[in-house]
């Protein structure tokens, strides 16, 4: 098993729902555990921070084993260096927030401290909160501060269970690029469970579906995403994700310009400082955000017109089919059109095809 490898492999049996999984997971990034209600996500959770102590189960992060039921070894919760970050804050009410902050740093050993309580501040922008108590905070603020105290005590996993789920949207939209700014400068796993897509889409590195107790797939997020034979890729929300780099501002139009495998995309440039030249992007393309035509249309409001192959598809629904398409040498988007389009176009793998892209959202 590699230094840098997340190891979970857990059998729990509750009469009504047994949970079976055996995972070997990234050593840094965020890992999306994404499935229905249900489906074991929180008891994967559980089994990491040590709250079920008579389940069969091996947990290790790189050599750090700290649960093999075949050798009878089980690390308590309090000896594992696992912070835990919940839909609600569960911030001690009658501490600032520099005493919340302590709290965890304070009953860290010495020896296993790796950083001082004040690692969260920059990294969630906190620093100006110090003196405030819980109840002056925001439902941002406050879920920005339970994330820095778990930070503060030097934790090598770290768990977060719907962190969002309990805040309005404008409150989910203040905190979300703090979250990818942790992405970006956390040197540790993170296993993210959520039910949301688009959180999903903007956060994650690797996804795991889960599915009454088993792990029916896991792998990257941009390939589980698009996977036809997966329920992510179908629905409503379907989508693909396609990373790219920036290229500058089309000073003539005010658009943005990205650069991947399968073309060029252009975009509004909505941000009041665009970004530098080749920044790495993420965009989400959703599937009824894409049409086919087997010429190339010149007389059109849509910008992003790209050629594809047709690599798969399959039914989606009363009337209407998921067509897989390949864009450059690996690139897969979605589109999902009509049967009787489909059929009207004759649409086929190996079919060589224009995708016309009527929406594109930068997602990171």
């Amino acid at each position: 098993m590699s230094a840098r490898t997340l190891h979970l492999r857990a059998r729990v049996d509750r009469g009504s729902f047994a949970l079976d999984v055996d995972l070997a997971l990234p050593g840094r990034g965020i890992t999306i555990l994404f499935g229905p209600s249900g489906s074991g996500k929180t008891t994967c959770l559980r089994v990491l921070a040590g709250l079920e102590a008579r389940c069969e189960a091996h947990v290790a992060v790189g050599e750090l084993v700290w649960q093999d039921s075949g050798q009878r070894l089980f690390v308590p919760p309090h000896r594992r260096a696992v912070g835990y970050v919940f839909q609600e804050a569960s911030l001690f009410p009658h501490l600032s927030v520099e005493g919340n902050l302590r709290f965890g740093f304070d009953r860290t050993p010495a020896g296993e401290r790796r950083h001082d309580w004040r690692h969260g501040l920059e990294l969630l922008g906190i620093g100006d909160l110090l003196q405030r108590r819980p109840r002056e905070l925001s439902g941002g603020e406050r879920q920005r501060v339970a994330i820095a105290r778990a930070l503060a005590a030097s934790p090598r996993l770290l768990l977060m269970d719907e962190p969002l789920a309990a805040l309005d949207a404008p409150r989910k939209a203040e905190i979300l690029p703090w979250l990818e700014h942790l992405h970006d400068r956390l040197d540790i796993p993170v296993v993210y469970v959520t039910h949301s897509l688009d959180e999903a889409a903007r956060l994650g590195d690797h996804l795991v579906l889960l599915d009454a107790g088993r792990a029916r797939a896991h792998g990257p997020v941009i390939e589980m995403l698009s996977r036809p034979d997966l329920p992510l890729a179908h629905g409503d929300g379907a989508g693909a994700l396609i990373e790219a780099v920036t290229c500058g501002l089309q000073s003539d139009s005010g658009l943005c310009e990205l650069r991947f495998d399968g073309g060029t995309l252009l975009l509004p440039q909505t941000r009041a400082t665009p970004l530098p030249d080749r920044t790495p992007v993420r965009v989400r393309i959703q599937a009824r955000d894409v049409s086919l035509s087997l010429q190339r249309a010149e007389q059109t409001s849509v910008l992003n017109i790209l050629p594809a192959t047709v690599t798969d598809i399959g039914d989606d629904g009363p009337g209407q089919m998921l067509v897989g398409l390949r864009l450059g040498h690996a690139t897969r988007l979605l589109a999902r059109i009509s049967r009787l389009s489909c059929e009207r176009l004759g649409v086929a793998p190996g079919l060589p095809v224009y995708a016309q892209i009527k929406g594109v959202a930068m997602v990171r």
